[in-house]
């Protein structure tokens, strides 16, 4: 891969072309968008709702909100740190549970203070004060119309796993199973692996193994066509070091960037995971990626996912070939280093 040149002119005019690829001309209604992360574990889920947030601003997306399933203290108010610091202080819900035994590299920045002021200001202090998530995604699927929202799931299964049980509420009637049968088009989910990883054969992916009764329960009982993008899509697409170092110099401090380095700074080039099923949720028709034969996807006991291709199947897994990787990878990076439109405060 030739490095991206740090150059402000060339900036703008990568900007522009990545304009013209991403962006269409007769711009359809916005793609309504819900992200479930595991925010904290990984840096490619900070990369994935800055991407979300620059595809809202360019019209092609509506973020209605972000549910949470590490259970960390730090990573819902990160979360709406992050969303404020585009312009949108969107919902945010927290998983309950028994907080994860390890701690984040990167969460920690929302601590960070420049004299009495937060670097990144937020109004959530702790996860536990956020909505619980289970209420939040009834909430938001219940308010929009029927079959107009589209799920990215780039973390553990446990939230929409569990969805599916809730039962009818004060906010809606509708039992879980029967409110994403309604209001839901489609899932796009970065999870699994569906060719062989560095030979191995039966390569169990982190989001599937962080809960495995729940991928299995999701697997099996999941109503609405769902997009799988397997480890191997986001290993193939590595996010160039040169723009993290970079790219982000427009503002003192950039969020994406400083999580980056906290995480595993440059010269390492961290895979876009998350990134790509983001992508694909907001523009399924633009070429970026192949699909997969339909098919089923069933989660094993140690979880492998297995793809069984089935005529008129649910399931489908997104393919990446040479000439899409270029393409795609030049979008992926011009929307996470797009500047928001308006930098919250």
């Amino acid at each position: 891969m030739k490095p991206i040149l740090p150059s402000l002119i060339l900036f703008t005019i990568l900007s522009l072309v990545a304009t013209s690829s991403v962006a269409t001309t007769n711009a359809p209604e916005p793609v309504k968008i819900i992200f479930d992360t595991d925010i904290g574990n990984d840096v490619d889920d900070a990369l994935a709702l800055g991407l979300l947030h620059s595809l809202q601003t360019r019209g092609a997306c509506e973020l209605l909100g972000v549910t949470i399933t590490r259970c960390d203290e730090l990573a819902g108010p990160y979360v709406d740190a992050m969303n404020r610091f585009y312009g949108r202080p969107l919902p945010v819900g927290c998983i309950r549970g028994t907080p994860e035994g390890d701690t984040s590299k990167f969460l920690p920045l929302v601590q960070t203070r420049d004299g009495d002021a937060f670097r990144y200001p937020h109004t959530l202090q702790r996860s536990s004060d956020a909505p619980e998530a289970l209420k939040l995604l009834r909430r938001l699927l219940a308010a929009q119309p029927d079959g107009s929202v589209t799920l990215v799931q780039v973390g553990y299964f446990s939230n929409f796993a569990a969805l599916l049980d809730t039962p009818a509420d004060d906010i809606s009637p509708l039992k879980g199973l029967e409110l994403v049968r309604r209001k839901v088009k489609l899932l796009s989910v970065m999870a699994g692996a569906f060719q062989t990883i560095e030979d191995n054969n039966r390569f169990c992916e982190f989001n599937v193994v962080k809960d495995i009764p729940a991928a299995q329960k999701l697997a099996r009982e999941w109503p609405t066509p769902i997009v799988w993008s397997g480890f191997e899509i986001g290993i193939a697409l590595p996010y160039p070091a040169v723009s993290i170092k970079q790219d982000y110099r427009y503002v003192p401090h950039h969020p994406i960037a400083e999580s980056y380095f906290a995480y595993m700074p440059p010269p390492h080039e961290r895979p876009t995971w998350d990134l790509t099923s983001a992508l694909y949720a907001v523009l399924p028709e633009r070429g970026y990626f192949s699909l997969s034969a339909p098919g089923t996807v069933t989660v094993e006991a140690d979880g492998f996912t297995r793809f069984t291709p089935k005529a008129g199947g649910r399931d489908r897994f997104l393919k990446l070939d040479a000439t899409q990787r270029a393409r795609t990878l030049e979008a992926l990076v011009q929307l996470c280093v797009e500047p928001p439109a308006r930098i919250g405060k």
